[in-house]
């Protein structure tokens, strides 16, 4: 069970640094993730419909910003079991930054090659009018997830002394 909650707090901790990111970027006027997009593709993936043509053209889901929030936590933490599964349980007690880093630009592919193509934007943003500068961006985004999966764990080690 002690897993289980410092697994949560660091996929947690790790979402809400890359949250903090995020909206850094947007007050300097850069284009950020809508998170009610992605509720609305996860409630038309509850109803059966994996794939659209435009998303933000999809018909709308009661709750699709809660349901966006909600997945997005709910991912980080997955995110941070699998960096936890594959490093270890000894790296959740004693972080070093390396393996959260790799782990979390590995998860660019997540959107990279499942939601946005999903979503209308097509593999690797290609359907985008800046296809690079999302892929860029979208690796940057993830890097500061593992930024943040290394110092959620840290903080997390240093709460629980």
């Amino acid at each position: 069970m002690n897993d289980i909650i410092t697994v949560t707090c660091i996929g947690i901790g790790a979402t809400a640094v890359m949250d903090i990111w995020l909206v850094f970027l947007k007050r300097l006027g850069v284009q950020t993730l809508n998170f009610g997009f992605i509720g609305r593709w996860i409630g038309h993936l509850l109803r059966g419909r994996f794939s659209h043509e435009a998303i933000a053209k999809a018909e709308a889901i009661p709750g699709e910003l809660a349901l966006g929030w909600f997945t997005h936590y709910a991912i980080g933490v997955a995110f941070a079991a699998l960096l936890v599964g594959l490093a270890g349980v000894d790296w959740a007690a004693s972080p070093t930054p390396l393996p959260a880093l790799l782990l979390g630009m590995g998860t660019v592919a997540a959107p990279l090659l499942v939601m946005q193509p999903a979503m209308g934007a097509g593999f690797f943003a290609s359907k985008t009018p800046t296809p690079l500068k999302n892929c860029l961006r979208s690796l940057a985004n993830h890097s500061v997830f593992g930024l943040g999966l290394f110092l959620a764990a840290v903080l997390l080690g240093w709460a629980t002394r």
